[in-house]
């Protein structure tokens, strides 16, 4: 899929993987949509890149419609890379003896299964209408985790969610394939996103040499440039991949 007077919305991109890849695409030849919650964060990166921003929450459908709306309005949608998620902790026992907190596991998994689910639907919709072209109409990527396989105790709903996604990708791959729409995900490891910037450099150079090799945490570019290479093979489609530089995450 060339991306060349198309356009290509990234949700959660105004910041870490998704940031990268909006500059990514962006350097490409797409227009941008880049779909965030923070205003002030997404209103410059679209500035910088020659983008543009829309505010929203990915479960919510009528906000994605309406960045999905900003996107054609700028050329055909042919590629979504969606980045959006969020982590929190979870025990099924906790330290005092009470059940896990159910509330917060509905909310995580709403956002990062449910919003995937949401923001698929609705980005694939509209591809659909589009003309194919060498193929092809347009391409998902979706993000998942290593937390899929190898989650971490307290990442219950974390896990759970991303499993969900990996076991997406194969069934919406066939669902969309009559659409000529190809769908992918990536299952990123340990990678330098400001999520990890609330830990001392210690820490992140510790979670870094846990990975075999290379030993270090994984650069959004690398993330960025995986979302490129499925964008623009075409005979990719149905796969979830893992980023991770061979790391096998410990219980703790």
């Amino acid at each position: 899929m060339h991306l060349s007077n198309a356009t290509a919305l990234v949700t959660g991109g105004a910041s870490g993987l998704g940031a990268a890849t909006s500059r990514r695409l962006a350097a490409s030849g797409a227009h941008v949509i880049v779909f965030d919650l923070n205003d002030e964060l997404g209103k410059e990166l679209a500035a910088e890149i020659g983008g543009t921003f829309a505010q929203g929450d990915v479960t919510d459908p009528a906000a994605v419609e309406g960045a999905l709306d900003t996107a054609e309005q700028q050329g055909p949608l042919r590629a979504l890379v969606h980045c959006a998620g969020k982590g929190g902790t979870v025990r099924l026992v906790n330290r005092d003896g009470t059940p896990g907190d159910l509330d917060l596991y509905r909310q995580l998994v709403d956002i990062n299964l449910v919003g995937t689910f949401n923001v698929l639907r609705l980005a694939a919709t509209r591809m659909a209408r589009n003309q194919v072209v060498d193929g092809e109409r347009g391409v998902c990527v979706l993000t998942a985790s290593v937390a899929a396989w190898e989650g971490q105790v307290g990442q219950i709903p974390y896990a759970s969610a991303k499993a969900g996604v990996v076991g997406m990708t194969l069934v919406a791959a066939r669902d969309l394939a009559n659409k000529n729409i190809r769908v992918n995900t990536i299952a990123p490891g340990v990678f330098d996103t400001p999520i990890l910037s609330r830990f001392s450099q210690e820490v992140r150079d510790k979670l870094g040499a846990q990975v075999p090799n290379p030993a270090r945490l994984g650069k959004p570019d690398e993330f960025a440039m995986m979302a490129q290479q499925i964008v623009e093979n075409p005979y990719l489609n149905g796969e979830t991949i893992r980023l991770d530089g061979a790391i096998r995450m410990s219980p703790r």
